[in-house]
């Protein structure tokens, strides 16, 4: 079976089950400044999740494309990558886990033909500490419909729970959570003692590859520390696509699935060498490669910062693997080319921007292989006293290339010493990321919340106010304040800014339902709603409106989440105040405000 035959028979499978197929979120989020990349399907359906009614029903599935940076530097094994598609299936208060885990039970076992032999499943062991049960229902239901007990084992919190604020006790009060329950495949390979003396699903020795997670999300913290239940109860699943396809292939290595076969191809011939002579190169190219050509079919192009620095990152890894390789021409656009044919079926717009990405790629290794000519220029003139932390964090010249030329001088390079003061700079970076890379809003907080709401709210009052060419440049929301950027060519009046605050607050006290709508583009866009500067967005869209779309106050693109109603925002007494304003940049002004 290919990729698509997977993607499709899983669509297809929960379809017949009353599932409505809703399309990959951007894997850019929408209108939403906190987070990078879209990096699991759950995250674009936190809202319904948390009890939104989601327009199509309550049964949904998906193949959702996903990007997490975090794992840039794992890439190189066998099932590590930093782009991926997520299978997903959703029951949002409907049913739970007596039909969940039997249908993807019978979608391994039947439709991908999975031998039953090879599954192992993995439940939550409980927490006594905190009065939550082992999870001895899920079990059951494995056993019930064909699962040894033996190949049934329970693992803490650290492996079998799921809350966004990771295990139970680092949950804050009103956070949902719950049990999960994980699907392993058994690759039969041999054991390797390094990792342990006994093998188990959750052992790393690479016999073992976790297929397929259902979240349960039954649990709600109290305000005491205590878990009640939810008063609806929700299904959240989750199964990596290539590593399905791989499972299917019975072959561990998800870089040998047929997305990746024509790229293969061009580095075998260009490289003159085979996949298993440099197997690591082979896979961060192709890995990389993938990620870039959809990136920049989503119209983010190679900077210094965010996206666009990732992007960048991406392509300059690539460029040294294929110096490895021993390539020393362009070649990344050749590897890129047949992406758009492999994702063709589910993914047309990426075909539609070869043009783009192609120049896009020519145009970054041009200019990144007279970034390493510039490096060997400055090695040369170090002499006898190497930086090889300099060269890599000034001009991003490879360690592994500085140690060879130095060899050939002569010169024992202490490589110890430089992987070290790497590490330390790549933990520094990975601290400062954690926010951005984290997903959703900053913290998912009540009051975060509120304040993304009263930003809406606050970009209508500015137009009111200032007239209508006002427009946000950006924004950043957390749970202790509000900043808006826009465009206004002057500084705003003192008392301008009042009328502003006594909109929001008039708004607020008429209590208006804040409703989310996902719609056609072109019919938001007829609708006058708001949307980012410059982003891309798919065919279908969310709006977010405050009031019904017929007689809204505000409308714009938005992934959430919000509010359900604007009293919310006034809770405890609390109103709107704008704190400062001030310049931004050039034609465009900011304004900090919270809710006290």
């Amino acid at each position: 079976m290919t990729v698509s035959d997977v993607r499709k028979g899983y669509l297809d499978f929960f379809a017949k089950r009353g599932h409505a197929i809703i399309p990959s979120a951007p894997i850019v989020p929408e209108n939403d400044p906190t987070t990078l990349f879209t990096s699991s399907g759950m995250q674009p359906l936190v809202p319904y999740l948390l009890g939104e009614p989601h327009p199509e029903g309550s049964r949904l599935v998906n193949s959702q494309l996903s990007f997490r940076a975090g794992d840039i530097e794992e890439v190189g094994d066998n099932r590590h990558t930093t782009f991926f598609e997520m299978l997903g299936n959703w029951s949002l208060g409907d049913y739970f886990k007596k039909e969940q885990l039997p249908w993807v039970y019978e979608f391994l076992t039947t439709e991908l033909k999975l031998p039953k032999e090879r599954l192992w499943v993995t439940c939550f062991a409980g927490d006594e500490s905190l009065d939550l049960p082992k999870d001895t229902e899920s079990a059951g239901i494995w056993k019930s419909i064909g699962v040894p007990e033996d190949r049934i084992l329970f693992y803490d919190a650290k492996k079998n729970w799921w809350s966004r604020s990771g295990t139970p006790e680092k949950m804050p009060a009103g956070e949902p959570g719950g049990p999960d329950s994980e699907i392993f495949f058994d690759f039969q390979t041999p054991h390797d003692k390094a990792f342990g003396e006994e093998c188990h699903p959750n052992c790393d020795c690479g016999r073992f590859m976790e297929i397929g997670n259902s979240v349960f999300m039954e649990y709600v913290k109290n305000a005491d520390g205590t878990f009640g239940k939810l008063p609806k109860q929700n299904v959240d699943f989750g199964g990596g696509l290539e590593r399905l396809a791989a499972a299917v292939r019975d072959n561990p290595d998800i870089f040998l699935i047929d997305v990746f076969n024509a790229a293969h191809t061009v580095l075998e011939k260009r490289s003159g060498k085979t996949y298993a002579d440099a197997t690591r190169s082979f896979r961060i190219i192709l890995d990389h490669m993938r990620a870039a050509s959809f990136f920049i079919a989503s119209g983010i192009r190679p900077g210094n910062s965010e996206q666009g620095y990732v992007l960048r990152r991406l392509i300059r890894r690539s460029i040294r693997e294929a110096d490895k390789l021993g390539i020393k021409e362009a070649v990344l656009a050749e590897v890129a080319e047949d992406f758009g044919a492999a994702y063709a079926g589910a993914y047309p717009f990426l075909k539609e921007a070869a043009q783009s990405i192609r120049e896009e790629l020519d145009k970054e290794e041009a200019q990144f292989r007279k970034t390493l000519a510039h490096g060997m220029h400055e090695l040369e003139k170090m002499g006898a006293n190497i930086d090889a932390f300099m060269l890599f964090t000034t001009y991003g010249f490879p360690v592994e290339l500085t140690e060879e030329i130095a060899k050939e001088r002569g010169i024992v390079l202490d490589v110890e010493a430089v992987q070290g003061k790497m590490k330390e700079h790549q933990a520094l970076s990975r601290a400062g990321a954690a926010q951005k890379f984290a997903g959703g809003l900053a913290d998912h907080a009540e009051q975060t919340i509120r304040y993304h709401t009263a930003h809406h709210i606050l970009l209508k009052a500015l137009q009111m106010v200032l007239g209508k060419d006002v427009h946000q440049r950006g924004s950043n929301i957390t749970s202790e304040r509000l900043r808006i950027d826009f465009s206004y060519g002057q500084k705003v009046a003192l008392e301008q800014l009042r009328e502003v605050e006594r909109i929001v607050n008039e708004k607020i006290s008429e209590a208006i339902p804040v409703v989310r709508t996902d719609m056609k583009k072109e019919e938001a866009e007829k609708l006058g709603a708001e949307h980012e500067f410059g982003a891309t967005y798919p065919d279908m869209v969310s709006v977010y409106s405050v009031g019904s779309l017929d007689s809204a106050f505000s409308v714009e693109f938005c992934g959430g989440p919000h509010v359900q109603n604007t009293r919310e925002l006034g809770e405890g007494g609390k109103t709107f105040k704008i704190i400062k304003e001030e310049a931004s940049s050039a034609g465009v002004r900011r304004i900090k405000a919270v809710l006290e």
